[in-house]
């Protein structure tokens, strides 16, 4: 009798690394590709190493180390992680591994939380890597000890992309058996493969373009791309990864009689596709975003010869850009095929929405530091920031760009050198710090960039789920390690005005930024005050405040703040605090009245 259990995506895939015998995981916190690293994290028994890295590079490399020695390994990441990574990517290509590698790369359509919709199947072409994508939990699941299969066989590392559909959709997932099999590890001192000098390099990418050749050729037979051909139908479409989920409902709603290739790995299946081109005059590709799939389906066909019309981005009717739904597909099928029968349209509502941003969490220390720092530095202070909860300072006025992680210092410094004359104070949390910001203070301090640095230490990787980090003591699995000191390292990569504040004391906190202000050279503030969220987890929160009615003004400069807590109320004009307050202290020290009390939970 099989066991069937109803879980997430993610954790589909980490189970899927269990039954395929994962020995070494690492990886960088990412949204949406988190929960796999986190569920194999909380695991109580464990036969494996898991870690989560200081950032994708590294966790690459930890991985790539493992597999080179003979081991199943993953790396885990956001598809914007790989831009981190994609310097081992390339030259890993040419190196093999002797055990085996799964990258694990989750991308984002739509930016649900990210600053770009990037493509990881190009990656996949440009490394001349194979790549699984998979189209529901459980193909996810089943995907992984196959990956590790296919990887072992040809000796390469294997690309595996889940959207944000597939990470965090729900559904129930049937469970294989788990893999104790586990392979010896013992590196092998092979110069001519594993040092990739010049002479090494010229060697191997002839070698790689071969395996590459014989992959190809291993998945056409693969179980994940399915061919249905309709004897008789002159249509077909060809859709891969979750699209072709949509695409299938889509064209059953539709009532369309047509073949139907679902594709989920690649390089794409030549013989299925050449098949489908036969028995079709006209073929609709679906995917999301990168025409992928869509492209090397006209190559095959201008090579045969082949006079079948191919349909898709290219001609507007599959977007480019954001995730497709069953109703997209539905009107590119309509419009492709010219059906009578057109999607329904969702009916107008009257009733305009109010706008609803995202914001920082009431009592969230960075609204203080953002505040303080937009006092001290002025209206015209230019403020880069960074990646991570405090891109939310927006709604403050303290954030100017952002760019990719770490990016912020040097954004900074290339701004100063331009000859900016205003001051600049750039934003960059504890997690972001450790994991490329360190290589932009050095490179700041060294060039003498007069910029400050605000480390906005919150204890925690709190915006991808509350991972740990080096400056926190423990690991991913919980046991106690050293605890990095920021203000340490700061003054080792040469800053020599480095001081830490407690963003809620607003007093000390303005003495400190005016003081990094005026500092010549790089400076260096540390906000440091736990994640608002672990406090009231652990139950340190034990107080919250109220608006004395008679006392207050309505002068709304509490309000103004931009807490969650704090409102205003317009009959009486008065503010008032709600139940969301979290006792910070904040608005207390910002009225000039008196008129915020605390009280007693």
């Amino acid at each position: 009798m099989s066991t069937r259990e109803f879980m997430l995506g993610n954790v589909a895939i980490a189970r899927g690394i269990i039954e395929g015998g994962g020995q070494v995981i690492a990886g960088y916190p990412g949204t949406p590709s988190s929960e796999i690293i986190d569920t194999l994290a909380a695991m109580e028994k464990r036969d494996f190493y898991v870690e989560w890295s200081v950032n994708e590079k590294v966790a690459f490399e930890v991985a790539a180390g493992a597999a080179i020695a003979g081991a199943r390994s993953v790396v885990t990441m956001k598809h914007v992680g790989l831009n981190v990574a994609s310097d081992p990517l390339m030259t890993l290509s040419y190196t093999g591994v002797k055990g085996a590698m799964i990258i694990i790369s989750a991308d984002d359509p739509s930016c649900h939380s990210s600053q770009n919709e990037q493509d990881t199947r190009k990656y996949a072409q440009f490394a001349l890597m194979p790549c699984f994508d998979p189209s529901t939990p459980q193909e996810a699941k089943d995907m992984v000890p196959d990956a590790f299969r296919l990887s072992n066989k040809f000796q390469t590392a294997v690309i595996f992309r889940p959207t944000t559909r597939i990470s965090h959709g729900k559904s129930d997932v049937e469970l294989g058996k788990v893999s104790y099999d586990k392979p010896q590890i013992k590196f092998e001192k092979i110069p001519e493969r594993w040092i990739m000098m010049p002479k090494n390099a010229r060697v191997r990418h002839p070698y790689v373009l071969k395996v590459f050749g014989d992959i190809r050729k291993e998945l056409e037979t693969s179980p994940w791309n399915e061919l249905e051909i309709r004897e008789g139908s002159k249509i077909a479409v060809i859709s891969s990864g979750v699209a072709s989920v949509y695409a299938k409902e889509a064209m059953e709603i539709l009532g369309l009689d047509a073949s139907f290739l679902k594709i989920c790995t690649y390089p794409v299946p030549e013989n299925k596709v050449i098949s489908t081109l036969k028995h079709a005059d006209k073929v609709l590709v679906i995917e999301e975003l990168e025409p992928v799939v869509e492209d090397d389906v006209r190559i095959m066909a201008q090579k045969r010869g082949l006079g079948t019309k191919i349909l898709g981005k290219s001609e507007g009717l599959v977007p480019r850009h954001g995730e497709l739904n069953v109703d997209i597909c539905m009107e590119a099928i309509s419009k492709a095929f010219g059906l009578d029968t057109v999607p329904p349209v969702i009916p107008k509502v009257d009733l305009e929405l109010p706008t609803r941003p995202p914001v920082l969490c009431p009592g969230c220390s960075h609204r203080a530091a953002f505040y303080v720092m937009k006092k001290v530095f002025g209206k015209d202070g230019i403020y880069p920031s960074d990646i991570g909860c405090y891109t939310l300072g927006v709604q403050s006025g303290a954030v100017d760009t952002t760019l990719c992680m770490g990016a912020s210092i040097t954004v900074s410094s290339g701004i100063y050198h331009a000859g900016e004359e205003h001051p600049i104070c750039c934003s960059i949390g504890d997690s972001t710090f450790f994991h490329t910001g360190m290589n932009g203070l050095l490179n700041a301090v060294y060039n003498k960039a007069d910029i400050t640095v605000a480390i906005m230490d919150n204890r925690v990787t709190a915006m991808t789920g509350h991972q740990p980090n080096p400056g926190m003591g423990r690991t991913a699995v919980g046991e106690t390690t050293v605890a990095v000191s920021i203000s340490d390292i700061c003054r080792a990569l040469g800053a020599e005005f480095v001081e830490e504040t407690d963003p809620y004391d607003l007093t000390s906190t303005e003495d400190v930024f005016r003081r990094a202000r005026d500092h010549k050279g790089t400076s260096v503030v540390i906000a440091k005050q736990p994640c608002v969220i672990d406090l009231r987890r652990s139950g340190a929160i034990k107080s919250a405040f109220s608006v004395d009615e008679e006392k207050c003004t309505g002068c709304k400069a509490c309000v103004k703040f931009g807490c969650p807590a704090t409102e205003f109320d317009t009959e009486l004009k008065r503010a008032r605090i709600n139940n969301m307050c979290t006792g910070c202290g904040v608005c207390i020290q910002i009225c000039k009245f008196g008129a915020i009390l605390e009280v007693k939970r």
